[in-house]
């Protein structure tokens, strides 16, 4: 398994996925979240990460940080999300799985 070796790995990982997907972000965040893993703000172009994702691996992360940017394109989980998801992360399904194991050893969904 593969960890973070910190904030700024996780975000510059962020900015490479953003640069991938030509999505223009303006601030990450990362903070202690009780809920989500991310959410994002399209208004200002704000990205905010759980910091409980440094603790997951990085392949588990690219999840959640590939989910929360095509959000800046795609407003819903629809078919055309789907198509995107699979394209750049292959059977994410099986990402959003181990995802959701770990949430669930965390409280988190």
């Amino acid at each position: 398994m593969k960890k973070w070796e910190g904030l700024e790995e996780f975000k510059a990982r962020v900015r490479e996925w953003a640069d991938k997907l030509d999505v223009e972000i303006k601030t990450i965040s990362i903070r202690q979240m009780k809920n989500k893993w991310a959410s994002y703000t399209k208004r200002n172009d704000l990205l905010i990460f759980n910091s409980e994702l440094l603790d997951v691996d990085k392949k588990i992360a690219d999840y959640v940080i590939v989910h929360e940017l095509l959000h800046f394109r795609v407003p819903n989980h629809g078919k055309l999300w789907k198509s995107l998801m699979r394209a750049y992360l292959g059977d994410y399904a099986e990402l959003e799985g181990k995802l959701k194991t770990f949430s669930d050893k965390m409280s988190l969904d």
